[in-house]
């Protein structure tokens, strides 16, 4: 049984990042001076993610097992090669993107455009370069310290001739171009030797780790729910098994994150009822607008449009529904390596009882009149 969590309108106000509210950090990286690099945005959202900014402020510091943030960049600005220890999840609301990866950069590229998510693997090089003016990406880091990154040695000789530094807290130091700051300790590039042991990753590979919307399977009842009033969400998993309470649904990447990610589709006047689960929860809106409305006594809400996001705490009781006349699209980011239970109110299951739906003991929707219960 979950405990019960009640939010307040102040911590619901807290946890709600709209879009107009963002503030951008224009330095959060080793590599903001490089020539074609200085118009990097990044926008920190939930965590601290790998900023390099020791000012970087953060909307929402509570742990969430994740690390969220933001990347927008006009047509030609790269993000240099760069790898990560933990997973490092892309999902791109705007624009087109060429990602390529590897030691130098060459082993493989792929083309992201809009609606599309790309997981790339750990400890690898990667970079990006904007192919269109405002692309947009959200950008999830497994676990809640992510350990920092590691440069490109080329990208740490460049950064230098600008005056950019990283120190061995992994925190940026700047000097005038040309010059090494004295006194304190310098983050070394990795040796030929080192660089040596890194995989090679294919094409191939990367493609299996890349959904593009006709790559998704859309369930059309995903939840308990799904027949009810109020309920009718569609789900389409792309990171762990999250949410679903199909038996018949599968990720497209089942492996290891520290988060789970699905696509959540409400038609006007759809969505899910109350329930709760016992994990941190994000929602991100790409299309539409989304009503949420926490807690079960003292109902709180917030409607959120397109790129806003909210952070739903483990406990809480929620409810999603589209409000308008258009269809939502959401992205739902959970904590968690693998399923997620969701706990729905006795109302709920009482209703789905009566339609003849009911949860077995696997936590899969089945006839309710085939259960020994």
């Amino acid at each position: 049984m979950t405990t019960d969590v009640v939010v307040t309108r102040d911590e619901l106000s807290s946890r709600t990042i709209l879009r107009q509210d963002l503030k951008p950090d224009r330095a959060a990286f080793l590599d903001t001076k490089i020539p074609g690099s200085q118009d990097k945005i990044n926008y920190p959202l939930i965590g601290p993610g790998v900023s390099e900014n020791a000012e970087q402020v953060v909307p929402v510091t509570a742990p969430h097992g994740f690390n969220l943030g933001g990347a927008v960049m006009p047509a030609g600005v790269v993000n240099n090669l760069h790898l990560h220890f933990t997973a490092e999840v892309f999902v791109c609301f705007a624009g087109r993107w060429q990602f390529r990866w590897g030691v130098d950069g060459k082993d493989g590229e792929a083309v992201v455009a809009a609606g599309d998510v790309i997981s790339i693997p750990t400890w690898i090089f990667r970079g990006f370069t904007s192919l269109t003016d405002d692309a947009w990406l959200f950008t999830a880091l497994g676990r809640d310290v992510s350990g920092g990154l590691i440069w490109a040695p080329s990208v740490i000789e460049e950064s230098a001739r600008y005056g950019n530094h990283l120190g061995i807290d992994n925190k940026l130091i700047e000097t005038e171009p040309g010059e090494t700051p004295s006194g304190v300790e310098l983050r070394r590039p990795l040796t030929g030797e080192q660089l040596a042991t890194l995989r090679p990753v294919s094409v191939e590979e990367m493609r299996g780790r890349l959904a593009q919307p006709g790559d998704l399977v859309w369930s059309e009842r995903p939840f308990l729910d799904s027949t009810l009033p109020g309920g009718g969400a569609h789900l389409a998993t792309v990171v762990g098994y999250g949410l679903t309470e199909d038996r018949f649904q599968s990720p497209r990447l089942a492996d290891p994150h520290s988060l789970t990610l699905a696509w959540l589709r409400c038609a006007p006047g759809t969505g899910m009822n109350r329930h709760r689960t016992s994990e941190s929860q994000v929602v991100i809106v790409k299309e539409g607008r989304l009503r949420v409305t926490l807690n079960e006594a003292d109902p709180v809400s917030v409607e959120l449009g397109p790129y806003d996001t909210l952070s739903v705490p483990p406990g809480a009781w929620r409810q999603f529904e589209a409000v308008g006349d258009e269809t939502a699209l959401a992205v739902l980011l959970t904590s968690g390596e693998s399923r997620v239970y969701l706990e729905w109110e006795p109302a709920v299951v009482s209703a789905a009882r009566a339609a003849d739906r009911a949860l077995d003991p696997n936590g899969y929707v089945a006839p309710a009149s085939m259960l020994n219960d």
